[in-house]
């Protein structure tokens, strides 16, 4: 079933559930993580006794939440048992359920603990991480019986591991990256989540001039005086250049968003000016822009 087919148990449009199990350490995370991305509702350490209830909640949020992707793995020991008839069961009512099992080579999971110094939550007393290891596949045995794909993340690294899931589940429609351009004012602090800060200071302030001053940046007058000055228009080609250069890299890597902070002293005129002009350049790029200005009602 598709994840937009209805279905016939409850008459809503089902719900797609990804349910991620594995050994500890091949990259389940890293998968949950990439869904996360692509706009799936993720749940960690999720006890699968709870999926057809989980399943039932979701038909009523209006398709608000027709997506869902669930990491199960031996953490929940009480009812990894129950796991492969809770799948079946699912599956033989029509729910859209696939199971991707994470597995890789014991040399390379035991590599990554001593990368991490994590404890493997299966070593017992000894803290063995072979051993460990092997109590987790004999604990996994069941639920691997019942998967849709075996995921080797043996020769994987992080960024390929996030393609091939991305690939798998979310598609090449949402390959393009989503870009937020946040203005702001120094004086009231860069914001924390900003991949990128850039400083438009060096441009003649409007709060200088008296019939511009009480105006915020989005007022015609005040975007021209910005947008008029020569620094601003070289400013803004070089910023639209390095985007160019920067959003497919990012991309490549796995990054689904970047968030751009474009500041001036208060964030009421230049960074204003400069965020929604810089918006308008990339959009006619096909880049996807939201825009936020958050000091320009500040005074």
């Amino acid at each position: 079933m598709s994840p937009r087919e209805t279905d016939p148990l409850r008459g809503t449009p089902a719900t797609q559930v990804v349910i991620l199990t594995g050994v500890s350490g091949s990259g389940k995370t890293t998968a949950l993580r990439a869904l996360e991305d692509g706009g799936f509702y993720c749940v960690d350490n999720f006890p699968i006794v709870f999926l057809e209830k989980l399943l039932e909640l979701s038909g009523h949020t209006a398709g608000e939440i027709s997506r869902l992707a669930l990491v199960v793995d031996a953490r929940e020991q009480r009812f990894l048992a129950d796991a492969p008839r809770i799948v079946e069961d699912l599956r033989r009512k029509g729910a859209d359920v696939t199971v991707l099992f994470f597995d890789s080579s014991d040399e390379s999971l035991i590599r990554r603990y001593s990368e991490t110094r994590r404890r493997h939550p299966l070593a017992g007393d000894t803290g063995s991480v072979p051993e460990g290891i092997a109590a987790e596949r004999k604990a996994l045995a069941g639920l691997r019986a019942v998967v849709d794909e075996v995921v080797d993340t043996t020769r994987l690294n992080v960024h390929e591991l996030k393609r091939l899931v991305h690939n798998r589940f979310v598609g090449a429609g949402a390959d393009a990256m989503g870009v937020t351009l946040v203005s702001f004012g120094f004086r009231t602090g860069i914001p924390a989540h900003a991949d990128l800060v850039l400083d438009v200071r060096f441009l003649p302030n409007p709060y200088f001039v008296p019939e511009l001053k009480p105006f915020p940046g989005t007022e015609p007058r005040v975007r021209d005086f910005v947008l008029g000055q020569e620094d601003a228009q070289r400013f803004l080609e070089k910023v639209e250049d390095l985007a160019g250069f920067l959003i497919p890299r990012y991309r490549a890597e796995g990054k689904t968003y970047l968030t751009v902070a474009i500041g001036c002293t208060g964030g009421r005129h230049r960074s204003v000016a400069i965020a929604a002009e810089l918006a308008a350049r990339l959009g006619k790029r096909g880049i996807p822009v939201r825009v936020w200005h958050r000091d320009v009602d500040k005074e």
